[in-house]
């Protein structure tokens, strides 16, 4: 086997734990179908921009270039402020299917 191969082997067997932090944070979890709890089935529109900021999500987290352990347990992403907004800026802006021209839109 090749250094490669090896350390992919070693991932697997759990002796070398080369993938348990990663870019796996997602850079959008809010308005998706896994994170749809609304009354009438209306995934797209249940969770807007505006009231993401204010969900714990059960199935992932997002962030901006964020990094997290294997299991999400623990996520650390960017959050920027340009001084005049009340909020941070901690997720992508983007509309859901139906504000937006071509379904979802990140802005």
């Amino acid at each position: 086997m090749n250094a490669e191969e090896n350390r992919l082997q070693e991932a697997r067997e759990r002796k070398a734990h080369w993938k348990r932090w990663g870019p796996y944070l997602s850079e959008r979890a809010w308005g998706t179908v896994r994170e749809d709890y609304s009354p009438y089935g209306n995934v797209w529109e249940f969770v807007p921009h505006d009231h993401a900021r204010s969900k714990a999500y059960r199935w992932g987290e997002d962030g901006l270039a964020g990094i997290c352990d294997r299991h999400q347990y623990i996520c650390f992403a960017v959050a920027l402020w340009n001084g005049q907004d009340p909020i941070l800026k901690e997720r992508i802006f983007g509309l859901t299917g139906n504000e937006g021209n071509h379904g979802e839109d990140v802005k």
